[in-house]
C-alpha cells in the first residue's frame, strides 16, 4: 500500500494540470445523425465562421462507410523534429474544433470512416471532446517526412477516445520506402490531453500511440498489434513503437497488450511515464526501453505482468549498446529529418 501510494504521489507530479480531463464533460447540447449521404453537408451546416463546431454538439453516425476527401494542409511544426518550428506539408481528412464535441459510432464494425488523408482526423483547439465507436482507416503517408500522419492527430485539445479500433493504416509503399516513417495510429501532439481507453490499434505502419512535445495521456486496456510485425522499409503493420514517449511527453500506461511490433513501450529523451500491468510480447528489438538519446532524462515507474521470451530486452531498463544502436538507426528517439 505504502509502495502504491508513492507511486500515484510520483504520477501525479509527473503529468501536468488537467491531464486526465479530457472527455469530462461528455453531456451534448444539440444531437446531428449523421449518414454517409448527409454527413459532409451536416459537418458544414454546424461549423461556425472560424471552422469550430457548436459547443456541446453530439454527432451520430449511423452505421456505414463515411469517406472523407483529403485537402492540402500547412503543418507550421513537426511533431517529433529536432527543431519543433519546421514546417510540414500534408493532407487532412477532418478537423474538428469547439468545446464538447462527441463524435459517436453504433459500432466499430459497422461504423467506418476512411480517412484518405494523412492527419485523419485533426482534433486542434477540442476541449472536452469525444471519439467511441468508430473504425478509421485508409490513411496516407504524405511525402513530406516531417508531416506527423496519424489516424487521429491531437494538439491543444483534450480528448477521449474510446471503444474504437484504429487500423489498417499502412499508406503507400513508396513513400514508406524513401522516408521510412509510416502512418501512426494516434498521435498527441502541443498541448493535447488524451484519454485512449479501450481500443483496438492494429495494422499501423508506425507507433500504435505516440506522444510528442507537450502531451499526456492516460492510456489503458488497448490492444496494441502491429499484425504484420514488419521492418525496416517495408509498408506493413507494427513498425516503429507499439507506444513510444518522446521529448517531454507523460503518460500513464495501464493494462495494455502490445504485441507484434518492431518495439514494445518506448520512454525516450526528457518523457516520463508510470508503466503498470502490460503484456508486452512478440516484438522484433526491446520490450520496455528508456533512452536519453545523449541528453535527456527519461523517468519510468514500471510493474510489469508479463513479457515474452521473443522480445530481445525484456523489463524495463536502458537498452544495450547494441539495442541502442538499434534504436538509434530505425530512428527512434529525436529524428532530425522526420515525425
Amino acid at each position: 500500500m505504502v509502495r502504491r501510494l508513492a507511486v500515484l504521489a510520483l504520477f501525479a507530479l509527473l503529468m501536468p494540470p488537467g491531464a486526465a480531463r479530457a472527455g469530462s464533460k461528455l453531456a451534448g447540447v444539440a444531437t446531428v445523425d449523421l449518414n454517409p449521404g448527409n454527413f459532409r453537408a451536416q459537418l458544414a451546416a454546424h461549423r461556425d465562421d472560424k471552422g469550430e463546431f457548436r459547443e456541446g454538439t453530439l454527432f451520430r453516425l449511423a452505421p456505414g462507410n463515411y469517406r472523407l476527401s483529403a485537402s492540402l494542409y500547412t503543418d507550421s511544426l513537426c511533431g517529433n523534429c529536432e527543431n519543433p518550428a519546421t514546417p510540414a506539408t500534408a493532407t487532412l481528412g477532418l478537423r474538428v474544433a469547439g468545446q464538447g464535441i462527441v463524435f459517436e459510432g453504433t459500432d466499430p464494425a459497422a461504423t467506418v470512416i476512411h480517412t484518405n488523408a494523412g492527419y485523419g482526423l485533426l482534433f486542434e483547439d477540442c476541449e472536452d471532446c469525444v471519439l467511441r465507436g468508430v473504425t478509421l482507416t485508409d490513411g496516407v503517408r504524405d511525402p513530406d517526412p516531417n508531416a506527423t500522419d496519424a489516424a487521429i492527430v491531437a494538439r491543444r485539445s483534450t480528448l477521449r477516445i474510446e471503444d474504437c479500433v484504429i487500423g489498417p493504416n499502412l499508406g503507400d509503399s513508396t513513400a514508406i520506402a524513401t522516408n521510412v516513417v509510416g502512418v501512426i495510429g494516434i498521435a498527441g501532439r502541443e498541448g493535447a490531453q488524451l484519454e485512449i481507453l479501450g481500443n483496438r490499434i492494429l495494422r499501423n505502419s508506425w507507433d500504435g500511440i505516440a506522444l510528442y512535445r507537450g502531451a499526456s495521456a492516460r492510456i489503458e486496456d488497448n490492444v496494441i498489434d502491429g499484425v504484420d510485425k514488419a521492418g525496416g522499409r517495408v509498408a506493413g503493420g507494427g513498425r516503429g513503437v507499439g507506444i513510444g514517449l518522446t521529448w517531454n511527453a507523460t503518460a500513464s500506461i495501464r493494462r495494455n497488450r502490445v504485441t507484434r511490433y518492431w518495439k514494445g513501450i518506448g520512454v525516450f529523451v526528457n518523457a516520463k511515464a508510470l508503466i503498470e500491468e502490460n503484456v508486452v510480447e512478440d516484438v522484433l528489438t526491446w520490450g520496455i526501453a528508456l533512452w536519453d538519446a545523449g541528453r535527456g532524462r527519461p523517468q519510468a515507474t514500471t510493474a510489469i505482468a508479463a513479457a515474452s521470451a521473443q522480445s530481445a530486452a525484456a523489463g524495463c531498463a536502458r537498452p544495450s549498446r547494441a539495442s541502442r544502436s538499434r534504436s538509434m538507426r530505425s530512428m527512434r528517439g529525436p529524428r532530425p529529418s522526420g515525425v
